[in-house]
């Protein structure tokens, strides 16, 4: 099997066809600060080596040689109720709900920055933006009727990041960052179950993924100081469209499943703006305002099928781009210790095309956390997020049973636990 970034090969075949993703969730978890201040300002704070996620500009802020290890806990909780579609007699066949269709992760990560002289740095990184367990596929259990195995299903998600960096000081305020990402993924997908289909129940195999690999993309930065206490940053993650090659078994006529040699994904790009703003010696506040563009994510195409299928696209989108705002504050308790807030928007993707198993909706993010410094070289963060979602009305057409209707919640609770030394 050729490797290839599992996680967008998961996400491809499993946002494919009628048979959509099982509840992913994107992890915004990579640092005990930012998870601490809902993200505010993480792109330009630079109080620890985790900037080098945001913003590799954000490194020529820094004149000592610095490192930040640490780990998030992600308890993601995905509730699916009331999953029932209307029969052609005129009755209603009810699947029945599941409380939490998620899996918690721990999501570890690995920063280092390093000062060359007054002009260059550079950095070195390993962290998470996907990681993520859903299974829905109980829902197609414990039933004499046939229930819509082509929306419901076993997702299984993980992707590593391993970024390296360089910053370059132009002048005394301003700062450009280049970065190169190497993503790791591995992932697992099954859409399959049973049909009647009037002389007994026959097997029906739909999706059936499990691969892993790498893909590449990049992001610039640049940093700017007004003075002293005052700065914001600028950064642009790159993503390209992605072709993968791997065992890809897609079964759209139900009765002739192809494995393709490749599909083609689209990946969103996503912007940022991050300030930071010191108003007394011991308060701060500070914000970021995040831009996915996930209008580009428009379709995904499998290729060179083992039946003849040339090309084909297998799912269009209705996606939209979307925001995530976060405020933030800072404050210098003594020496010791810092204590910081923030709170933060974050816009559901999903246009006017739903999807049961995506459960996407408008989330809003609580966030609390603190520092304790050990000595004036090291310290300890700890970071507590609390994401609220919507419960949104869901309604998708099954290929096998028809409408489906259910409601949807998803949200999470962060737990992070940081590391931070200095040379």
């Amino acid at each position: 099997m050729t490797k290839f970034n599992k996680t967008l090969l998961a996400v491809a075949v499993t946002l494919a066809s009628t048979q959509s993703m099982a509840a992913g969730f994107q992890l915004n978890s990579q640092s005990a600060t930012g998870i601490g201040r809902a993200m505010a300002g993480d792109a330009i704070i630079a109080d620890n080596a985790s900037v080098l996620s945001r913003n590799p500009a954000a490194m020529a802020l820094f004149d000592e040689k610095t490192l930040s290890i640490g780990a998030s806990y992600a308890d993601v909780n995905v509730e699916v109720s009331d999953v029932q579609y209307d029969t052609i007699l005129g009755g209603t066949n009810h699947l029945g709900s599941i409380d939490n269709a998620a899996e918690a992760k721990l999501i570890p990560n690995f920063y280092y920055i390093s000062p060359i002289n007054d002009k260059w740095a550079y950095g070195v990184a390993a962290f998470s933006n996907y990681g993520t367990g859903t299974d829905l596929s109980s829902l197609n259990s414990g039933h004499d009727f046939n229930t819509p195995i082509d929306l419901l299903g076993n997702t299984e998600v993980t992707t590593i990041n391993f970024n390296a960096s360089v910053s370059y000081r132009i002048n005394d305020s301003l700062s450009l960052g280049l970065g190169l990402d190497a993503v790791y993924g591995s992932g697992t997908l099954t859409r399959n179950g049973n049909i009647d289909i009037g002389l007994g129940d026959m097997p029906l195999n739909l999706v059936d993924v499990d691969a892993d690999g790498w893909a590449v993309g990049g992001i610039v930065g640049l940093a700017y100081e007004f003075n002293e206490n005052n700065r914001i940053g600028l950064s642009y993650r790159y993503s390209p469209q992605m072709e993968a090659s791997g065992d890809i078994m897609y079964n759209p006529s139900v009765l002739f499943p192809q494995n393709f040699d490749s599909i083609e994904i689209p990946i969103a790009d996503i912007a940022q703006l991050a300030g930071f703003h010191q108003l007394t010696d011991k308060f701060a506040i500070h914000y970021t305002a995040q831009w996915t563009q996930w209008s580009s994510f428009d379709n995904i195409s499998v290729v060179d099928g083992d039946l003849g299928t040339a090309n084909d696209v297998i799912k269009h989108y209705n996606w939209k781009d979307s925001w995530f705002l976060s405020l933030g504050a800072t404050y210098d308790i003594n020496e010791t210790w810092t204590v910081r807030a923030g709170i933060a928007s974050d816009q559901g993707v999903v246009g006017e095309v739903s999807s049961l198993s995506i459960p996407d909706s408008d989330r809003m993010w609580y966030s609390a956390g603190f520092t304790y410094n050990l000595s004036n070289k090291s310290s300890i963060d700890f970071g507590y997020t609390l994401v609220a979602g919507e419960k949104v009305h869901v309604l998708e057409d099954s290929a096998l049973v028809g409408q489906v209707s259910a409601y949807t919640e998803s949200g999470a609770n962060y737990f992070s636990l940081q590391y931070n030394h200095t040379f």
